[in-house]
């Protein structure tokens, strides 16, 4: 068995309580490397004993120290947390592309992009204020922004130091403590950051990450009646069934489901200038990315020269290991590798505009696809209506705005949109009649955007993360009202 690199914690463990403890259960998960398929370690199988200590550890540390702590040493210790993530920059960029089977430079990114929400947190963390409402005479009314309590925190595997960053760190910008259950398919930097979060100065049970599987630490969680808030990025199906969860406990959620997003490039759209977006956008870790743009929509006047364009990109595409750092890495799974492939059976009947390579070299072992595009799909073909979550993007074609509106709202989605236009009034009406979390106009994506409040409508989920809008949603608000005459 190929080990892991050395690492600084225990991944064997689980951290609840500012300690390292063995799963109560003894029991350990296989961990797969994806650009090989060979297994290189093992994880903690938590079960519902384990995250009912985390649960506890947290429930008496929201009422110690970090309870009683102001808002700005809160947020000294996460800026003193995005410092130490930064230092540990190569250590976590191979420990994610390993674990994930990202591309180098992308874990590298998600990297920063963790430190970066630590940054603009920590800032943020004596800056969420109430108001004062005028009312009747002999009364003062004032609001106050308060923490729910114990948050708990599903994420997936396919960015999971993005994403912790988002959801964990805007809870406890806002005083809440944590428990974290990552994917099973990838725990690594989850482990790492409650690590660096202990030696930034996070008290002791603030932050408890327990891996499992979703069936047993992930249900014992979304279940549990010591949790005040739910936060879960992943399938429509687990998202429904934490939903159903959190309405027994009757408990607010926050939930991401991924989509089917649309970019909408017109006659008078700056092809070049667009093209690394719509490409990028669709393969970038594998395709597997809740907002990867999957359809490209192209008015019929520049239609030939999009494809023509998009397809000798994708040409150019490589696919290999992940520490190889090339265009396209594994998928993160045999089972994603085996879901993606019953997608494109279902694409027989659709010309193929063209495809990347997989190296010679790539290990037979690994989780590989060839990136995939198609030409002149229709709008209602399954791979232009469902979440293929690999390196896959049709194209379809329209003839004006009001197609072009139907086409990009008629799937059950709604997390990102982009529209590449010169034409201010369209970008206006288009940008109001999308039905998205997030419209983009001439670019997409905007660089990350951690400022950006970030969700979507529909089977894409509800609630959003992201900027002070992430900051409301894990909080809540109080009125008081005082007659003094």
């Amino acid at each position: 068995m190929k080990q892991l690199p050395d690492l600084w914690f225990d991944a064997t463990k689980c951290f609840i309580n500012g300690e390292w403890v063995a799963p109560i259960g003894g029991e350990q998960l296989a961990l797969t490397d994806p650009s090989t398929g060979a297994e290189i370690g093992s994880i903690a199988r938590g079960k519902s004993a384990d995250i009912d200590a985390a649960v506890a550890a947290a429930e008496d540390a929201r009422h110690g120290e970090w309870g009683r702590m102001p808002a700005f040493e809160k947020g000294r210790i996460l800026n003193r947390l995005g410092r130490l993530i930064l230092t540990k920059t190569e250590e976590l960029a191979r420990l994610e592309a390993i674990d994930v089977g990202k591309p180098l430079t992308q874990a590298r990114n998600d990297v920063i992009a963790m430190a970066r929400y630590m940054e603009f947190y920590a800032g943020a963390a004596d800056k969420v204020h109430g108001e004062t409402i005028p009312y009747l005479d002999g009364y003062t009314v004032y609001t106050m922004r308060e923490p729910h309590g114990v948050t708990g925190h599903i994420v997936p595997w396919n960015y999971p130091m993005q994403i912790i960053g988002r959801s964990v760190g805007g809870a406890l910008t806002m005083g809440n403590t944590c428990v974290l259950k990552p994917a099973e398919e990838a725990c690594l930097t989850a482990l790492a950051f409650a690590d660096l979060a202990r030696q930034a100065g996070l008290p002791k049970g603030v932050l408890n990450v327990v891996p499992g599987l979703g069936a047993e630490a992930g249900k014992s969680l979304s279940n549990h009646r010591g949790i005040h808030h739910m936060s879960f990025t992943g399938s429509v199906g687990t998202g429904q069934s934490i939903q159903s969860a959190a309405a027994q406990n009757v408990i607010p959620v926050t939930l991401e489901l991924g989509g089917k997003s649309p970019q909408l490039v017109f006659d008078d759209a700056d092809i070049d200038a667009a093209l690394p977006f719509l490409v990028n956008s669709g393969i970038q870790n594998a395709g597997q990315t809740c907002s990867a743009a999957s359809r490209i929509l192209v008015q019929r006047g520049v239609y030939d020269e999009v494809t023509s364009k998009m397809a000798a990109k994708y040409r150019e595409l490589q696919v290999g290991p992940a520490l190889q750092d090339l265009n396209v890495g594994p998928l993160i799974s045999a089972r994603q590798k085996d879901l993606v492939t019953g997608f494109l059976a279902q694409g027989n009947d659709l010309n193929i505009a063209a495809t990347g390579e997989i190296i010679a070299t790539a290990p037979a072992g690994g989780n590989y696809i060839a990136p995939t595009l198609y030409e002149d799909v229709a709008p209602d073909h399954p791979l232009a209506q469902n979440e293929i979550f690999g390196p896959v993007q049709t194209i379809i074609p329209f003839d004006d705005e009001a197609e072009a509106i139907q086409i990009a709202n008629g799937t059950d989605y709604g997390l990102v949109a982009s529209i590449w236009s010169q034409n201010g009034a369209r970008q206006f009406r288009l940008a109001k009649a999308l039905d998205a979390g997030q419209v983009f106009i001439n670019n997409y994506g905007a660089g990350g955007g951690v400022e950006l409040p970030f969700g979507g409508v529909g089977k894409s989920g509800h609630g959003r993360e992201k900027g002070f809008e992430a900051l409301y949603g894990f909080s809540k608000l109080k009125t008081v009202a005082a007659l003094h005459g």
